[in-house]
């Protein structure tokens, strides 16, 4: 019995089942789809924060390495060469001929006691000298100071490496000590970094460099990126700068007075996170929507294709009955008349007439039995006419006058005192 209720319960009500069934489902996947989305957004923010950071780092690495490597090849003369009778011969101390990124060259000997020398020459002709301003010999004096002292101790130098001295901001020095084989300093070759070079020309070509291996074409156009002075004052920008924020920003290296950064030229990281969790979610949403109205379609024309099989298996069971009532009473009153039971004329006409009414309510069960094929379809056609409501019902009762005589029961039709007007129907259906 309880299997027979739930069946029964499943069959009327199968549209809100497989509704229910649809929907809790496709809800556990929404909610899931939002926590994921607002954990893509977090992460996202972060991916393209630290994104713009790498940037910073390779353009920083960049600078370090060309000129870490380019002082190498330049400033990289042996101890041997010091010696030389007449130092102005360039061409024995370094080995580069054109030094665009410095301003110029110098070498400095340590000689016995506190004798020292120290020549400059063109980085664009190192045959030729270089007569330093005031500012940049003092800073060559107060970069190579050390090294000299050092010499004059006769102490051994470690690590006889690059090194960068930023006393004065504007003339960096870039120096490599010169040692022979006793690791004791014999001289100083080195270098002042051009800044100008630096800002305008060198800074320029590695940044949109690197842009190129971070960011697509397209997405170039979203970035910007900036590099500002130790007073905050704007020295170059890949685009005009617009109200946003930098979202990083890193010193350069040897230009410590100056920082890069970069930001976002429409959206932020966030603000850009922000939309696509909105985009993909109203994707999300439409989709279930769009499931769900699929599935709610389909349940809907499984339970009308249902209700029409249970609405055909009543119309069988219907039709066969009517079929019945009228056959029934057609063979009674053709026996009686075959047996001669019925001597009045007046009896045999309305036996004919019972008859004949039986055999027209047949005949339309059965047309109505062939359209019921146009019905299903909604080919079905009515033939309207004004009729009197009197007249139908008269003839409905008289339909199952007979048979109810037969049950001792008897009919009574009172029309109204006034005619009722003539209603546009169908009498046959």
């Amino acid at each position: 019995m309880r299997a027979e209720r739930v069946r029964t319960f499943f069959k009327r009500h199968l549209l809100w089942v497989g509704f229910f069934a649809v929907t809790i489902p496709l809800i556990s996947i929404l909610v899931l789809q939002y926590w994921s989305l607002l954990k893509l957004e977090k992460t996202s923010t972060v991916a393209e924060k630290v994104w713009m950071k790498n940037y910073l780092a390779d353009v920083s690495k960049e600078v370090k390495y060309f000129y870490h490597t380019s002082a190498e090849q330049v400033l990289n003369t042996p101890a041997s060469a010091l010696n030389a009778e007449d130092l102005q011969k360039a061409r024995y101390l370094f080995g580069k001929c054109d030094v665009e990124e410095a301003k110029f060259l110098f070498v400095a000997v340590f000689n016995s006691g506190n004798d020292s020398q120290v020549l400059f020459y063109n980085p664009r002709d190192v045959k030729k000298s270089y007569s330093p301003t005031i500012d940049e010999a003092r800073a060559v004096n107060v970069a190579v100071a050390p090294l000299k002292l050092l010499s004059q101790e006769g102490s051994a130098l470690q690590s006889p490496g690059l090194s960068i001295d930023d006393h004065d901001p504007k003339n960096l020095v870039m120096l490599k000590p010169v040692t022979n084989e006793w690791r004791k300093v014999v001289g100083v070759t080195g270098m002042i970094l051009d800044a100008d070079y630096f800002k305008e020309v060198y800074l320029p070509r590695v940044v949109r460099s690197s842009l190129q291996k971070f960011f697509p074409d397209d997405a170039q156009q979203n970035v910007i990126v900036t590099v500002h002075d130790g007073s905050d004052h704007l020295v170059m920008s890949t685009q005009p700068v617009r109200g946003q924020n930098n979202v990083a920003s890193t010193m350069l290296p040897y230009f410590m007075d100056l920082s890069l950064g970069i930001r976002s030229r429409h959206t932020t990281p966030e603000q850009w996170a922000r939309w696509n969790f909105n985009v993909n979610l109203s994707l999300s949403i439409l989709m279930a929507v769009a499931v769900m109205g699929g599935i709610i379609l389909a349940l809907r024309t499984a339970s009308r294709a249902m209700k029409l099989s249970q609405m055909k298996t009543d119309f069988v069971s219907n039709v066969s009955h009517e079929l019945r009532t009228p056959l029934s009473s057609i063979r009674v009153f053709g026996e009686f008349l075959k047996l001669g039971r019925v001597k009045e004329q007046e009896k045999i006409r309305e036996y004919g007439e019972y008859i004949e009414t039986e055999s027209r309510r047949l005949t339309q069960l059965i047309n109505n039995i062939l359209d019921f094929s146009k019905i299903e379809s909604d080919r079905k056609t009515y033939q309207f006419e004004r009729s009197s409501v009197e007249e139908i019902i008269g003839a409905t009762l008289k339909t199952f006058e007979v048979q109810l005589r037969q049950q001792n029961f008897s009919i009574r039709f009172e029309q109204s005192p006034a005619p009722l007007p003539p209603v546009l129907i169908d009498t046959d259906a």
